[in-house]
């Protein structure tokens, strides 16, 4: 378990440090009161499907304020049924695109890994939909006004599917008046997309939590990729073939 302490937060990583999938960050913001953000399934090379481990709750959750989704992957949300299942009542906050495609998401991954009992999955369904909050982007919401701390969040646009976004943390200690500002990245998008805009950068960050899935790997350039797409479906055509 990898921890980072600051002056005014402590940063405890449940997922996603040892590997680049199970993303899991629970900020204390005091001493009982915390935000996590992410609750994803571990995939992958990171998978041990042998380890029910992986999957329960192990963590306290009695001082969650809320979570934050920065988008809909399973290696970002696929815990979230069992973190409900632990008794997480609070809300669930995300971008508005995030909230209507999270039950979509949820759903199938339920019907493949979980029941295909209709109404277990309705009711399922019932719960996240009574504790999604969606969001707009670029606006701050208050997530905790305690003597000790005040804590708001703001969804930027991240450009890596629809509805992502990073996340930055506004800390401020009342008594004293100090400031912290934590920014968590969540799955970043490339710049020249043709669907989504490119993320712009924080103005400033105390602490920063980076996601680093291909930072060890050299990419395509995009007109590269297009060429290898082309060329894979008129092969496809030539050969009566299929393209997934």
């Amino acid at each position: 378990m990898a921890k980072t302490t600051t002056s005014l937060s402590t940063l405890v990583h449940r997922g996603g440090a040892s590997g680049v999938t199970g993303s899991c960050h629970q900020l204390y913001m005091d001493d009982t009161h915390s935000l996590l953000v992410d609750c994803g399934l571990f995939q992958g090379d990171d998978a041990d499907l042998r380890a029910f481990d992986q999957l329960t709750i192990d963590f306290e959750i009695a001082s969650l304020q809320a979570l934050v989704i920065t988008h809909v992957h399973i290696d970002h949300v696929g815990r979230l049924p069992y973190l409900l299942a632990a008794g997480f009542t609070g809300p669930i906050l995300c971008s508005i695109p995030s909230a209507r495609l999270l039950p979509l998401v949820l759903e199938d991954a339920l019907k493949i890994g979980f029941t295909r009992d209709r109404a277990l999955i309705e009711r399922f369904l019932e719960h996240i939909e009574r504790q999604l909050v969606p969001l707009e982007y670029g606006r701050w919401h208050t997530v905790l006004e305690s003597a000790s701390r005040h804590a708001r969040i703001k969804l930027r646009r991240a450009g890596h599917i629809l509805g992502s976004s990073y996340v930055e943390v506004a800390l401020r200690e009342p008594a004293t008046r100090r400031r912290e500002r934590v920014v968590f990245s969540g799955d970043l998008g490339a710049a020249n997309s043709p669907l989504l805009p490119a993320p712009r950068p924080p103005a400033k960050a105390d602490l920063l939590v980076l996601e680093s899935t291909y930072g060890g790997r050299y990419h395509d350039r995009r007109h590269q990729r297009t060429r290898t797409l082309k060329q894979a479906i008129e092969r496809a055509l030539d050969n009566d073939g299929t393209v997934i």
